[in-house]
């Protein structure tokens, strides 16, 4: 899935954070649902103009974000 047609980052929506399609349903709200244990078919039924793509979409946004080449370890 190619996330970069379906989110959005517009200063002017949602304080610039990243959105379904302009939707005004930041990723991190769906992520927030998901990780909840919403399953996809809950949260389309909460929002009826969200389509199942638009949560594929905010799946593969987080996988890339997620994607580090190496982590250092912390100092202590």
């Amino acid at each position: 899935m190619d996330y970069k047609n379906r989110i959005t980052i517009d200063p002017e929506i949602c304080h610039g954070k990243p959105t379904i399609r302009g939707l005004r349903y930041p990723v991190e709200t769906i992520l927030e649902l998901l990780s909840a244990g919403m399953t996809t078919d809950e949260i389309l039924a909460d929002y009826e103009d969200l389509e199942p793509e638009g949560i594929q979409a905010v799946l593969s946004y987080a996988a890339r974000l997620s994607r580090v080449k190496r982590i250092e370890p912390a100092l202590v």
